[in-house]
């Protein structure tokens, strides 16, 4: 019984979108998977995650854990022998953030990493930070950035999420240098993550912009280079750094680019019954926009539309035999599953 209990991988945040599908791709694999929820009792949380296939000799135990609440998270950290930690808020902004984006992430992340510390069972943390960790928030029209770059000019005015992520990386890998003797470590940097949601708070986070297209939330495009990468993808990459890649590895998970104007374009090819907004608007006039936008900031839009940026994903492909979907395949199947549900009402 002990020998299984060690052998029991600890999923932070299972319920989210990228968690989720590294929930399906473990138990598509035959481990045994512990999934972290915030309520265990909310069918819209843990319905998805109940009705996954489970190969032989794979099992999902769910759990109930508050990512600020130290008990809760050394009680589910307990006798694992593998944590991927996913669980982190994706709020972009928000009126309060260093409550409501920072702390979760950092609080968060630190109650994580003193479980693990406590346990004397976990031998291998896989982090999920991103590309926001990176980015700094100002680059040249065609710069490609690798992980050698941080986003060390993040501020929780301006940009709290990428403070927040910056931040949390920062912390796990202070922790992991301090170690002599401590458990393996990779973190996985990935950029805007689309493919099938499995669920409809899936489409809360990087799939937004794609819902904003197909509710008409606004009747044009703005001049934005945004980089993809399969959600399916993603939680391969954070299975194989269990085993594969360096021990303090950090890896970029990015497949491609594509301006949103060819986002829309990709959609409406492959959805012609859908009136699908593809004109795209001047530069000038989407700043304009970004005044009035919730969303973002008029600072924002003058650093970052029209410009393209690109990432060195290729110590991925190295290190742990990634192979990329194409954005537009990612794209493309992101959406059957939010017409068969009727997620756009």
């Amino acid at each position: 019984m002990r020998f299984r209990m060690l052998m029991v991988v600890l999923v932070t945040g299972a319920s989210g979108y990228i968690g989720s599908h590294i929930v399906a791709n473990l138990l598509s694999k035959g481990r045994v998977v512990r999934a972290t929820v915030r309520d265990a009792s909310n069918i819209d949380r843990v319905g998805h995650l109940n009705r996954m296939d489970i190969s032989d000799g794979g099992s999902l135990e769910i759990v109930e854990m508050d990512l600020l609440d130290s008990e809760s998270v050394h009680r589910a950290v307990f006798g694992c022998k593998e944590v991927i930690h996913t669980a982190a808020v994706v709020i972009l902004r928000s009126k309060n953030p260093q409550e409501k984006i920072v702390d979760p992430s950092v609080v968060g992340t630190q109650n994580v990493l003193d479980a693990i510390d406590s346990s004397e069972s976990v031998e291998c943390l896989v982090h999920t930070s991103s590309t926001a960790a990176i980015r700094p928030q100002s680059w040249e029209d065609g710069q490609t950035l690798t992980t050698e770059t941080w986003a060390e000019d993040a501020n929780i005015e301006d940009n709290p999420y990428g403070l927040a992520k910056f931040s949390a990386e920062r912390l796990v890998r202070d922790w992991h240098s301090s170690k002599k003797n401590g458990p393996r470590m990779v973190t996985i940097n990935p950029c805007v993550v689309l493919g099938p949601p499995l669920n409809k708070r899936h489409l809360r986070g990087s799939p937004s912009f794609i819902m904003m297209l197909l509710k008409r939330e606004i009747p044009f495009v703005i001049p934005m280079h945004i980089s993809i990468v399969d959600v399916r993808d993603v939680a391969e990459a954070h299975v194989r750094a269990l085993s594969r890649g360096d021990s303090g590895g950090r890896y970029l998970v990015v497949s491609g680019q594509m301006w949103w104007k060819e986002v829309a374009m990709t959609i409406k090819k492959g959805n012609p019954g859908m009136n699908i907004p593809t004109k795209q608007i001047p530069y000038f006039l989407s700043l304009i926009v970004s005044i009035f936008h919730p969303r973002v900031s008029l600072s924002w839009a003058r650093m970052h539309l029209g410009k393209r940026l690109y990432w060195d994903a290729s110590p991925a492909q190295r290190d742990l035999g990634m192979e990329w979907r194409s954005p537009e395949e990612s794209l493309l199947d992101t959406i059957p599953p939010i017409l068969e549900n009727s997620w756009i009402g």
